[in-house]
């Protein structure tokens, strides 16, 4: 195509530099969900899995103890000291399909093993009781340097926590996530539809 100045003289580029076709920059999907962390991840499934009456899932409110609050101004409260009351049990729990479901989610930089120091003896004992009483709880764990992510059945958890305090290995290498457990490809709408592979789980 001919390019002309308003003044109707014809436009030729310096022969030294010639002229680059112009390129269309490519998205870098890859990026799309830095910065995101697990819990932003499964508050945003959550929130789609409810809007759309899949399941009724929410993330535990944390008991806190306020101690010190300033009023700097009539309209605006500051809270200067605050205490956790207990130690808060897992993240997540919920109803989906007449089951109830109890989880906990981590996530580790590391790319060939989960810390089992990431999970607390009473967390442990927590999902233990849900078990016993007829409901369903896991693990969600995100390889977060892989961008992989797994749902590790409790009893399996509490295989390697076993392993782990009689003298054993203190953590879980990739390849026993691998095995023990069902890996959820991340998507779009949900980004973790982690309910799709339950059904594996119990059984």
């Amino acid at each position: 195509m001919a390019i002309n100045y308003p003044n109707g003289k014809k436009f030729s580029p310096p022969k030294n530099q010639p002229v680059q076709p112009v390129q269309k920059k490519k998205k870098d999907i890859s990026f799309s969900n830095r910065g995101k962390t697990l819990e932003d991840e499964l508050n945003e499934t959550n929130s789609f899995y409810l809007q759309r009456g899949l399941a009724v899932i929410h993330k535990k409110p944390v008991p806190v103890q306020i101690v010190r609050v300033e009023y700097p101004s009539r309209s605006a409260a500051v809270i200067r000291e605050a205490y956790f009351q207990a130690p808060s049990t897992t993240d997540y729990n919920g109803i989906w399909q007449g089951r109830y479901i109890d989880f906990e989610a981590k996530e580790t930089e590391i790319r060939t093993s989960f810390p089992l120091k990431n999970i607390h003896e009473h967390q442990v004992h927590h999902m233990a009781d849900i078990i016993r009483h007829g409901g369903l709880a896991f693990l969600i764990i995100r390889f977060s340097s892989l961008d992989r992510y797994f749902v590790l059945p409790f009893e399996t958890l509490e295989t390697y926590w076993k392993r782990m305090v009689t003298g054993g290995r203190k953590s879980m290498t990739l390849a026993e996530v691998e095995e023990s457990s069902v890996e959820v490809k991340p998507g779009a709408f949900p980004r973790i539809d982690y309910l799709s592979v339950l059904h594996q789980l119990m059984k």
